[in-house]
Formats: C-alpha cells, structure tokens, sequence
C-alpha cells in the first residue's frame, strides 16, 4: 500500500510539471491554479504516507520542505528563478522530500546520494541545471556549424563592436535563424535589433541579451525591413528562450531513471 501512496506521489509530480512545462512553453505562463492544486494534493498524500507508515520522518519532511521553499524563494529574489520556477520546487518538496526508493530503484545502484535521500529537490535542480548546460554545448555547436558551413562572420557590421562579454551570453543562449522563421515562431525571440537610420549606410544594430515579449514583434518588424532593404542580411540571432521548468521536469525524470547525476560524477572521479 506504500508503495501505492508513492506511486501516486511521483505520477502527481510527472503530471503537473509537465503540464506546467507544457504551458509555459507555449504562453510564457503558468496559471496559480497549477500550483493550488497541486500543492494541496501533494501534501495530503505525503502526509498520510508519512503517518500511516513513517511517522519518524515527519520532521524530515519539515526540514526538506522549509530548505527548499527557503532557497526556491531566495532564488526567486535573486532573479535567478521565476514565480513558476519557485512554486513548482516548492510543490516537489511536498510531493517528494525524499528520493521515492519504496518504488523507484536507479540504473545506478550509487544514484541515490545523501541528499536525495534527505532533500531530493536539491538532486532535480542539480539535474536540472545540467541538462541546462548541456543546452549551452548545443547552441555553441550551432553556431559553430553556421561559421563553418557559411564561412560568415556571426557578428556583423556594428555587432562586431559590441562588448566581448554580451557576445558571449548571445553565443550560448542563441542561434542565427531566417527572419522568416522568427517572425511565424512567437516563442523564439531576436537577440538583436536595428536602429534604423537615413542614407544608404548600414544601419546600427546591438545585441539583445535579455528576451522579452514586451515589444518582440517591434524589434523583429525593424530587423523585418532592415532585411527586405537589402541593408541587413536575412539571418539574425535569437534564441527559442526555453523555460526553466523543462529543465526541471527533465531533470526529475534523469533523478528517477539515474539518480543524482552529479553525486555519480563525483563517485566516478573520485574512484
């Protein structure tokens, strides 16, 4: 029967961070009704779990709720999380303070580390932030493949002047893509933008690092006629901006399937 409350835990988790991930990828929002569903769900069912067959750990789940909320919302101040972001790790830790081992055994017997065992919301975002970075090696490879295969340089005109460190930030959040393509995909924004200007001088253009939906489609109407004058060319960079809560959800499901992949790393290097 544990076995069942942890089951329902892990669906109910898998379920709504989906549908969030879902949602936020596709509108850039995430309703609140998400989250007043599914945190009281979560928590009757951790709480019955826990009081049916291991009361001990109720203060464990104490614990592992307030550090997560606790980090979730210093995160959230910080400006390195969302409100979507914030709520659903704060959901994760109602539904599974702990590493669900009633149910759920890793290809890797070494998986579950300490803190999975004790917080496992902290092995998801650790997981999280991995896939994150991977998504950082495959922008780079695109654009290493645009340089090669088009022999172009992927700042031109004014963008070559513009600071070492924007181009950076631009190199491993985004990609150069037809203006055609930006203006039919809502989700992907421009990372870079045009003054338009007089006379039959290039125009001056800078690069975007923060997307936006407030005035995405102003920029990429500029960049739009820039292109059809024949002043800029028809690719430009931008980024498709994906949603932290993939890498969330991504992340648990490397959690559930591996384990702690950053524990594995260490245990491996370490011998």
């Amino acid at each position: 029967m544990q076995t069942l409350f942890t089951a329902a835990q892990v669906t109910l988790t898998l379920g709504f961070l989906l549908y969030a991930s879902w949602s936020d990828y596709k509108t850039r929002e995430v309703s609140n009704r998400v989250w007043t569903i599914f945190a009281p769900t979560a928590l009757t069912l951790s709480l019955a779990e826990l009081l049916l067959y291991n009361p001990q750990n109720l203060t464990w789940f104490a614990i592992s709720f307030g550090v997560t909320a606790a980090f979730a919302l210093l995160l959230f101040y910080a400006g390195g999380f969302g409100g979507a972001d914030s709520k659903a790790f704060m959901c994760i830790a109602l539904a599974l303070p702990s590493f669900p081992e009633t149910l759920v055994h890793p290809l890797f017997p070494d998986g579950v580390s300490p803190l999975a065992q004790n917080i496992f919301p902290f092995t998801i975002l650790s997981n999280s932030i991995l896939v994150a970075a991977a998504s950082v090696i495959a922008m780079l490879l695109l654009n290493a493949k645009w340089r090669i295969t088009t022999g172009k340089k992927i700042f031109e005109g004014t963008l070559a002047a513009e600071p070492a460190g924007k181009k950076i930030l631009v190199l491993i959040t985004g990609y150069k893509m037809p203006i055609a393509k930006l203006k039919d995909k809502w989700h992907v924004y421009p990372l870079e933008d045009v003054v338009e200007e007089d006379g039959e001088k290039p125009p001056k253009r800078k690069l975007l690092i923060v997307p936006r939906d407030e005035g995405r489609s102003d920029v990429v109407e500029r960049l739009s006629r820039a292109a059809e004058a024949g002043k800029i060319a028809p690719q430009v960079l931008a980024t498709p901006g994906l949603p932290m809560l993939i890498f969330v959800t991504v992340g648990l499901v490397l959690a559930l399937v591996f384990g702690d992949i950053v524990w594995l790393a260490i245990r491996f290097f370490l011998g």
